[in-house]
């Protein structure tokens, strides 16, 4: 027990070099991300994205580098841990959402994050489950969300699994198909490409927004 935790704290103390944290923690530990990332609202700041792609990269050897991951056990374990994470933030938001609307902002939440999960889940409905995972902090506070609005469990679960299954795969895929060209070789490029990408939706949402407004003042 004592040398699990040390390798998780070792882990996490890499989390500024994603592929260093994956080769220190491994499954277990990326497992344990995903799970605080899409279950507990102070994990809205954890590596997902870029950390899944990367992964997946590592599922498959190129040049002198053999495949560190089996890319089935990533899956099935990053899905899991995705599908536990949500229906843990479900609870939380059906059983202490209106006690934590009354907190103040701290370093490990945020009330507008609170408030745009509320705006995307009001537009997206039920679809939010699945769009928001692709959203980082989005999908963090999405099923909290969710939680409050008494979205019944067995609907809740079904895209639940459905959002878990496409992020999770679509990831692991894609840094599969990564790893076994020249751009593997430059995983700190492909992070920030991942984390750009990641983000790509909310600056055009606030870019719209800050149009609109421009147009607004005009009229």
């Amino acid at each position: 027990m004592e040398h699990w935790f040390n390798t998780l704290k070792e882990a996490l103390r890499s989390m500024s070099d994603v592929e260093e944290m994956i080769k220190i923690g491994g499954v277990p530990v990326m497992t344990l991300i995903v799970f605080a990332e899409t279950g507990l609202l102070f994990g809205f700041f954890l590596p997902g994205d870029s950390m899944i792609v990367v992964a997946g990269i590592l599922t498959i050897a190129n040049g002198e580098r053999p495949a560190l991951l089996d890319p089935w056990t990533l899956f099935l374990a990053l899905t899991t841990a995705g599908i536990v994470g949500n229906e843990l933030g479900r609870w939380l938001g059906a059983k202490f959402g209106e006690h934590v609307e009354q907190w103040e902002d701290g370093w490990l939440y945020k009330r507008r994050y609170l408030e745009a999960a509320r705006a995307y889940y009001a537009e997206k409905g039920a679809n939010s489950l699945v769009l928001a995972r692709f959203i980082p902090v989005i999908r963090t506070f999405v099923p909290f969300v969710a939680g409050m609005g008494r979205m019944p469990p067995r609907r809740f679960l079904v895209w639940n699994v459905a959002g878990a299954v496409l992020w999770i795969g679509s990831l692991v895929l894609l840094g599969h198909l990564i790893g076994g060209t020249p751009l593997a070789k430059n995983l700190g490029l492909v992070t920030l490409g991942v984390i750009f990408l990641s983000f790509l939706p909310v600056l055009i949402k606030a870019g719209r927004a800050w149009l609109n407004a421009r147009r607004g003042t005009r009229t």
